[in-house]
This record gives C-alpha cells, structure tokens and sequence, in this order.
C-alpha cells in the first residue's frame, strides 16, 4: 500500500511537471506566431480567430489556447476551446480556474507588443486520467508479477533454510547423552561452520562430563579411604585394652579426620575457585601474603615448620581477583608446610616489577619427584613421599586459579632437599 501511495505521488508530480512545461511552451510558441504574423488575430469586432493546436489521440482536449486581446475581446481561439474565459487572472504564469464546472490549469503568456494575452490550458479531468492510465500500466503488471515473485522468493527460502531444518531434527533426535559429532554428510557452505561449532561444543562438553565423572570417581574413591580407616580405628579402640594401643588408634582417627576435613575443604575450594567471577579489584597483595600466613600459622606450628616472609613492601596494589590469589597461595604455602621435615622452614618472597607480579615459594622437603612433575597439577595426583594428610587436589587448585587470573604457576626442579614453586602472573597497576 505505502508502494502504491508513493508510486501514484510520484507519478503524479513527475505527469504535472511535464504537462505544465507544455502549457508554457505552447503559450509562449503562440505568442511568437502571432509576433511573426503566421497567425492573424480578429480586428476589433470580428470572429475569432481559429488558432491551430494538435490533439494527439488518445488525449482529447490535450491543449486549449484563447487568446484575448487586454481590453477583454477573445480574438482567437483552438478548436475544442470553452468559449468562456480559460482565466481570470491578468497575471503572467500558472493559474487554476473553473471552467463550465470543470477544473482547469492554464499558462498565461501576456504580449504588450501586439496588445493581447495568449492562454493555453489543459483539463485536470484529464490529467487524472493520464495518471491513472500510468499507474494501472505500472501497477497491474506489478500485482501479476509480484505473487509469482513472492512465491519464486517463499521456494528459494525454504530450500536455502532445509539444510537447518535437517540439523535441527537431527539434533532433537540426539539421545540427551550422546555428545558424538554429527554425521559426516554433504552440507551447504552455510552450515559447515554450525557444524563445526556444533561439533566443537560437544566435545567441549563431552570433556567438562568426562572431567566431572572422574572428578566425583576420584573424590568418592578418596573419601572412601579415610572413612574406612576410621571404621577400622573406632573397632580397633572399642576391643583394645591396652592403653597404647587404644593412644595409636586415636591418633590415627585423629589423622583420618584431618585428612577427610582438608579433603571436603578443599573440593569446595575447588569449585569455588572455577565458578568464580573473574572480576578483578586493587588488591594490596602484600596484606594478602601476610594475611595467608598467618591463616597458615597454626598448621606449621602444629608440624614444627617455621614460615618466613623474606618481603613485606611489594610496592603499590595491583589489579587481581583476591580470591583466587588467595586460594592459589594459601595451597602452595599448605603443601610446602606438609612437605617439610620437623624443624623446617617454608620461605615466602613475594617480587614485583613494572611487568610481573612474582611470588617465590620455597621449602625443605623432598621436592617434587621426576616422574610426577609433568602431572602434578593433576587432580588427585600423589606421589609416593606424599604424606597421609596429602589429597592432591591443592596443585590443581592452584593451577586453576593461575589460570583464571591469567598467569602461571612454574616449579623448578628439586634437588631432593628443597622445593621452589613460583606464582607468576602479570602486574597490573590499578586504573587512575
């Protein structure tokens, strides 16, 4: 509709602007004439004269023209032309009139020289018919094409858009387990890369299950573990009677107990740690050491380790997410005091530069066995001097909370007297 609104506009302005051009032309080619002499005017009181106008067919009355001398005598007139005045108006230019009823566009051309005024006019009876004849040979063609071209174009979309509606039943089809990749087939250009996304998605997801499921396998077998040997303590105390022996059975309960509390703490430190926003905020990172420390400071106490922080003035806060640095220190630090022998020192420096934030980690235990380094971030990854207190969950929290804040966790290699574990990520200066 607002097509065809705009269509009939636009055609109408364009018809109007060429018929007026005429009407000017017309007036002003008749006044000329008659300044040439090639056509004679009626003396005073005589006939009009007939003035010659075509009429192209299909187009009657395309043109009339009167030409009337400034004392108000017509003294020539085309044939077809209403005997009363085209107009009034005793302007030069364009003018609209009512003639025997009729509406009316008339030019006005005035010639002083031979004292008359020539008027060529056209119907707008007319005009509406022409434009109506332009809009039906522009418009009913188009009502003729425009279904064939709608349902031309309805084809085209439903064959492009077939290929998805195969994927989709394709995919609702999937049984809710089955994270395999799509069949391989001939598939538009258009769809290869859904596919590939698609394809991609489930492997990431068939991964993350994977991860999970041996994830909780791992966890129960582990938990597993300790409760069973508190069964065996609590049977072992109830029969015995000698006092040692009922002192050995206490303490490995007490031992078990320990064991299964880290091992709860840290599984939700774990999932803390990957379902954490990564916002980051300024973070004074030398209260944030101090602070885990000092957390950690009853736990070497109760092992006879002594815990040494080499610097206390790291410089200015950083840009970092407390949480996860605290959780990435708080294990490395846990580990070294579990690592180290009785009468132990577990060293802290933390270094800083325009560049990196570095937090130097350093113990006096056996170190890191070879076989085990390329896989000790690993959940549950133990090796054979891990102690009963060992989960081996806390390498892979701190490898995942370095991962998180974007930087990374080095170990260097032991010499089987000490072990250096280096938490590197980059300086970030808060925001002015």
């Amino acid at each position: 509709m607002s097509a065809a609104l705009w269509i009939q506009n636009s055609t109408r302005a364009e018809v109007e602007r060429v018929l007026d051009a005429r009407l000017a032309e017309a007036a002003t080619m008749v006044s000329s004439l008659i300044s040439d002499h090639r056509i004679e005017v009626a003396r005073a009181g005589g006939a009009p004269v007939p003035v010659p106008m075509p009429a192209p067919s299909g187009y009657s009355r395309q043109l009339s023209c009167q030409i009337w001398s400034l004392d108000g005598t017509m003294v020539g007139r085309s044939g077809g032309a209403p005997e009363a005045e085209l107009t009034g108006s005793g302007q030069e230019g364009y003018s609209v009139s009512i003639v025997d009823g009729e509406p009316w566009r008339v030019y006005t051309v005035v010639n002083p020289e031979l004292g008359v005024r020539v008027m060529v006019g056209d119907s707008l009876a007319v005009r509406d018919r022409l434009v109506r004849d332009v809009l039906e040979g522009l418009l009913l063609p188009a009502a003729v094409i425009l279904p064939i071209l709608a349902a031309l174009i309805w084809i085209s979309v439903a064959r492009g858009l077939a290929p998805l509606d195969r994927l989709a039943e394709a995919l609702r089809a999937r049984a809710p387990a089955d994270l395999s990749p799509l069949p391989a087939g001939p598939a538009p250009r258009e769809i290869r890369p859904v596919r590939r996304a698609l394809d991609t998605l489930f492997a990431r997801v068939a991964a993350a299950r994977d991860v999970e499921r041996d994830f909780t396998t791992y966890a129960a077998h582990e938990l597993k573990t300790p409760l069973a040997g508190l069964r065996t303590q609590a049977q072992v105390l109830r029969m015995a009677e000698d006092p040692a022996t009922r002192d050995g059975a206490l303490r490995a309960i007490e031992i078990s107990v320990d064991r299964t509390d880290r091992m709860v703490r840290q599984l939700l430190e774990l999932a803390a740690v990957e379902r954490t926003e990564d916002a980051i905020e300024p973070t004074d990172t030398a209260e944030l050491v101090a602070g885990t420390l000092d957390d950690l400071d009853m736990l070497a106490r109760g092992r006879d380790v002594t815990l040494a922080l080499t610097r206390k003035d790291i410089g200015h806060p950083f840009e970092t997410n407390p949480f996860l640095l605290r959780a990435a220190l708080r294990n490395v630090v846990e580990n070294a005091i579990l690592a180290s022998p009785p009468g132990g020192r577990v060293t802290v420096s933390p270094l800083c530069d325009d560049r990196l934030l570095t937090i130097v980690v350093r113990d006096e235990g056996q170190g890191i066995p070879p076989e085990l380094r390329d896989r000790v971030t690993e959940r549950f990854a133990r090796g054979r001097t891990s102690g009963p207190q060992g989960s081996g969950l806390g390498l892979s929290i701190v490898a995942s909370a370095m991962e998180r804040l974007g930087g990374t966790v080095v170990f260097d290699a032991s010499s089987g007297q000490s072990q250096v574990v280096r938490l590197v990520l980059p300086a970030r200066p808060p925001a002015a």
